[in-house]
C-alpha cells in the first residue's frame, strides 16, 4: 500500500469517526474529566523510536487525548463563548493546510488575497465602517486586540507621550485588552478600570471624571476601549456616547466586538449594536458566533492608512503609492508576517451556508437565552442578575435567610455538582461581588429539549446542595 493509499484510508476512517461523533454528540458527555492515572499514560506515549501505524497513532489521539476535557460543541456546554464549529470550517481547515500557502504577502497567493479583502470589505460595511477602511484576519480576539491598540497608540501620540499615554476599559472588559495595552508599553498603573453602570455598561459620568483627573495629573488620554457583547453578561457599552467623549478629548475608540459583533448579522438584532460605525477599530471573532474552528479573528480599521502607517514594512513607499490598494500585502496591515490563509473557512462556510441561515442561527441563539429567562423567572429560588443580552443570561439560586457568603457558596456548589455529572457544563462568575451562574447560549444545536435538561439537572444539584445549608 503506497503512502497515498494509506493517508486515503485513514483520512475516510477519521471523517466517519468524527461525523459519528458529531451526530451523537449529545448522548456523550459535556465535560469528561482526565484522572491521574491516564494523565500519566498520555505523558508516557514516547517521541524517540521508530515510527507507528498511521491508524493506531490517530486512535490513540481520538480515544486516549481528545476524549477528555470540556467539549465546547456539545449542545448542553454553555460555560465559554467559543461554541461548536461548523464541519463547513473543518472542511476550510483542512484545504487551508492541504495547501499550505503563505499568507503574508498578495503576490504568494493573489487570489486568496482578493477574496480575504472582499470578505473584509463586507464585513466592514455591515459593521458601518466607509470606503477607505480596511482589515485583516488574525488568530483571535486578543490579537485582533493588541494590533488595534498598537495602531491607536501610533495615530494619537507623539513617541514621547508613550510614557504618558493613559487607556480606558471598564471593569467587564474582556482580560486580552489589558495584555494587549501592556505589550504596547501602557503599564498597568495608565489602564484605568471604569466602573459600569447596574446593565454592566460603561459609566459615562466615570469615564469622564476619570479621564479629567488624568489630564491634571499631567497624563496623556488617547484611547477608549468598548466592549459589545462583554464576556459576563453580553452588554454592550453606550457606543455613542463613548465616541463623543473621545471626539471631545482627541482620543482613539476601539470596540472589543470579538464575540458580539456576529450579531451585525441578525436582522432582528443588529440595531442593538448601532454605534459600531462609530469606532475607529473594531476587534471581530469567527470563531466565536460564525461558526469557525479556532485561530479565525479579525481586525477592522476605519482609515487603512493609520494601520499602514503602524505596520507597513517599506513605509517609504506611501509617499507616491498610497491610494493603490494593489500594492497592499496583509504584513503591512498588522503583526504577522508568516500567516495562514485563515479567511478561506469563513468563506467556504459563508458561501455554503449562505446568510440568511447565519442570520437565523444567530437571531435563535438570542430568542432562545430571553426564553430561558423568562422560564427561571418562574422559579422563586432564582433571581436574574443580568437578564439575557447577546444569547447571555446570568442567574443565581436564593434561599430565604441565607447570607451573602453562603449563597456564593451554594451557586458555586451548584455548579461543581452538575459538571460533575458530565452532562452539563454551566460555570460561574462574579458580578457586584455575587457569585453567579452563567450561560451563553451560542450553540445552535441547544434545543428546547438541552435547554430543559440543563436547567432541570440544575434544580436538581440545587435540592442537593441547599441541604447542605439547613440549620
Amino acid at each position: 500500500m503506497t503512502e497515498n493509499d494509506q493517508l486515503r484510508e485513514a483520512t475516510r476512517d477519521l471523517v466517519e469517526f468524527v461525523l459519528d461523533r458529531r451526530e451523537n454528540i449529545s448522548k456523550d458527555k459535556a465535560i469528561r474529566p482526565i484522572n491521574k492515572e491516564q494523565l500519566e499514560k498520555v505523558e508516557s506515549i514516547p517521541f524517540q523510536g521508530p515510527g507507528r501505524e498511521l491508524p493506531e497513532v490517530l486512535e490513540e489521539a481520538e480515544h486516549e487525548i481528545f476524549a477528555y476535557g470540556n467539549d465546547c460543541a456539545h449542545p448542553r456546554f454553555f460555560g465559554f463563548v467559543p461554541g461548536p464549529a461548523s464541519p463547513l470550517s473543518w472542511l476550510g481547515d483542512f484545504l487551508i493546510a492541504s495547501y499550505n500557502r503563505h499568507g503574508g504577502a498578495g503576490f504568494n497567493q493573489p487570489a486568496v488575497w482578493a477574496i480575504e479583502k472582499k470578505l473584509i470589505r463586507f464585513l466592514a460595511n455591515k459593521a458601518g465602517y466607509p470606503e477607505g477602511s480596511s482589515g485583516l484576519f488574525v488568530s483571535g480576539g486578543s490579537m485582533a486586540n493588541l494590533t488595534a491598540v498598537t495602531v491607536a497608540r501610533d495615530t494619537i501620540l507623539k513617541e514621547e507621550e508613550f510614557a504618558i499615554g493613559t487607556a480606558y476599559v471598564s471593569e467587564q472588559t474582556h482580560s486580552s485588552v489589558e495584555k494587549g495595552l501592556r505589550v504596547i508599553g501602557i503599564s498597568r498603573d495608565r489602564i484605568r478600570k471604569v466602573p459600569t453602570d447596574k446593565d454592566f455598561k460603561m459609566d459615562m459620568e466615570a469615564l469622564e471624571k476619570a479621564i479629567k483627573e488624568d489630564e491634571a495629573k499631567g497624563l496623556k488620554p488617547f484611547l477608549v476601549i468598548a466592549t459589545v457583547g462583554t464576556t459576563n453578561t453580553g452588554s454592550i457599552d453606550p457606543l455613542k456616547e463613548i465616541r463623543t467623549i473621545c471626539d471631545d478629548n482627541g482620543m482613539w475608540m476601539h470596540i472589543d466586538g470579538a464575540y458580539g459583533a456576529s450579531a451585525l448579522l441578525s436582522s432582528e438584532y443588529r440595531h442593538e449594536l448601532e454605534g459600531t460605525e462609530l469606532s475607529d477599530s473594531l476587534a471581530w471573532d469567527g470563531h466565536k458566533w460564525l461558526y469557525q474552528t479556532n485561530g479565525c479573528g479579525m481586525v477592522f480599521f476605519r482609515d487603512q492608512m493609520q494601520a499602514l502607517n503602524s505596520y507597513a514594512v517599506h513605509p517609504e513607499y506611501l509617499k507616491d503609492l498610497e491610494v493603490d490598494d494593489s500594492l497592499i500585502n496583509p504584513w503591512d496591515l498588522g503583526i504577522e508576517l508568516t500567516r495562514p490563509v485563515r479567511c478561506m473557512k469563513l468563506w467556504l462556510t459563508m458561501q455554503v451556508m449562505g446568510l440568511d441561515l447565519i442570520d437565523e442561527k444567530i437571531t435563535r441563539s438570542i430568542n432562545r437565552a430571553k426564553e430561558v429567562e423568562r422560564i427561571l423567572r418562574e422559579n422563586p429560588n432564582i433571581q436574574i442578575v443580568s437578564e439575557a443580552k447577546l444569547a447571555i443570561v446570568n442567574f443565581r439560586y436564593v434561599v430565604k435567610g441565607m447570607k451573602e457568603k453562603e449563597l456564593d457558596r451554594l451557586n458555586s456548589d451548584i455548579s461543581a455538582m452538575a459538571n460533575a455529572t458530565g452532562e452539563v457544563g454551566v460555570f460561574t462568575t462574579e458580578l457586584k461581588g455575587k457569585k453567579v451562574l452563567r450561560m451563553c447560549i451560542i450553540n445552535p444545536d441547544a434545543d428546547e429539549k438541552e435547554l430543559e435538561t440543563t436547567l432541570g439537572i440544575l434544580q436538581e444539584q440545587f435540592e442537593k446542595a441547599r441541604k447542605r445549608y439547613r440549620k
